[in-house]
């Protein structure tokens, strides 16, 4: 399985912008889909997660009311849209995806996969 993101930039502080994120391969089921960034020197820190089967999302309180996660699973795909942004939003923003993939000879396993990262950065 592999995620593919798009929709990183350059923009002004308090605007917006909606990041995707696809899985490709030989997805069986995704459990969960979130967003996780990464600043120069920091460590690396979820943004927000949203389960399959409706469940409800969580954020992180740093992004309550300004960012929106949603998932298309007929497409296995993520999206964030990230509005009012400000310039400590800047980071790597980097997909993950867990869930069920088949393997060889039929079989299912399970799979924890990341993607290679959009850049966002947040001028003031």
């Amino acid at each position: 399985v592999q995620l593919v993101e798009s929709g990183g930039g350059v923009v002004q502080a308090g605007g917006s912008l909606r990041l995707s994120c696809a899985a490709s391969g030989s997805v069986l089921r995704i459990d969960a889909m979130g967003w996780y960034r990464q600043a120069l020197g920091k460590q690396r820190e979820l943004v927000a997660i949203i389960p399959s089967g409706g469940g409800r999302p969580n954020y992180s309180d740093s992004v309550k009311g300004r960012f929106t996660i949603s998932r298309d699973n007929a497409k296995n795909t993520v999206y964030l849209q990230m509005n009012s942004l400000k310039p400590e939003d800047t980071a790597d923003y980097l997909c993950n995806a867990v869930g069920i993939e088949i393997a060889t000879a039929g079989s299912h396993r399970t799979f924890g996969v990341w993607g290679q990262g959009t850049l966002v950065t947040v001028s003031s």
